[in-house]
């Protein structure tokens, strides 16, 4: 069912708000219309350069299943650089909006609705690679929830392939009270997207938009070696984590880690 709401609803507590399911009334047409903004696909292009796309042909892959797809940015900017593409999301009111950036960019998207903890459900292929990013993986509250997508996100790839993960620098919020710079990941001008409010289990992000317009997000602080034993637990046999697009960083630095998880086995056991 599409949420025509206008308004998001977190209740009398907001705080409290620690679903999963929650993600449905939070991505409300209203704030699903202004996202853009908050991108900027221009400049965010500009800043990633063709990070992502080095990455899955150095993998060697060609199909990939975008499943954080929001409004299209990275399955647009795969399509463009000759990748076959996939894109799904749980918000069907992303799904529409990426479906509509992409035609103006004279492309047209491949679309799946589709919830990760029950992916194959939805989605009957195999991939080259997984990509889940844009911070998206912190709308899952509950570990279980955790887990289940990552054992389809596994069990939709082929062999050897790969999933590029990517999550913000949590732990320096955390321990550092370090506020996000966005240089790389939200590039749009007269927007701010700040944490309002941050614990163990719940990180609260303000998006303000000109006009005075106001959105949240719940989410939870991912920490990065937690994500990364998860991922190996999973399954991964190598999982290479990136800062801001550099192999090399030091950990309070980076605004997001992104997370390569290769799947192809090793033999004599693990290696980083």
């Amino acid at each position: 069912m599409i949420n025509t709401a206008v308004k998001q609803e977190f209740g009398s507590n907001p705080l409290k708000v620690r679903d999963t399911n929650h993600y449905q009334a939070e991505y409300v047409h209203s704030f699903v219309d202004r996202w853009d903004q908050l991108i900027d696909w221009d400049r965010r292009a500009e800043s990633e350069g063709d990070f992502f796309i080095r990455l899955l042909q150095e993998q060697g892959a060609r199909k990939v299943l975008d499943v954080a797809t929001g409004t299209g940015f990275h399955s647009v900017q795969l399509l463009k650089a000759g990748f076959e593409v996939t894109s799904a999301d749980g918000s069907p009111v992303m799904l529409g909006k990426a479906f509509e950036n992409a035609r103006k960019r004279n492309h047209i998207l491949r679309t799946v609705h589709a919830d990760w903890r029950w992916l194959n459900r939805d989605v009957h292929d195999y991939y080259d690679a997984v990509i889940c990013l844009g911070n998206s993986f912190t709308h899952l509250h509950d570990e279980k929830d955790r887990r289940k997508a990552l054992a389809e996100f596994y069990a939709t790839l082929r062999h050897d392939g790969v999933l590029i993960l990517d999550q913000r620098n949590y732990d320096a919020i955390l321990d550092h009270q370090i506020e996000p710079r966005h240089n790389f990941y939200y590039c749009g001008d007269n927007v701010r997207a700040t944490p309002e409010h941050m614990d163990d289990s719940l990180a609260r992000f303000r998006y303000e938009f000109p006009g005075d317009e106001v959105f949240h997000l719940n989410m939870f602080p991912l920490r990065k070696q937690y994500m990364q034993r998860l991922l190996h637990e999973v399954g991964f046999q190598r999982v290479t984590t990136y800062g801001d697009f550099k192999e090399t960083y030091r950990e309070s630095e980076p605004d997001y880690f992104i997370h390569v998880a290769e799947k192809r086995y090793i033999e004599g056991g693990d290696e980083e």
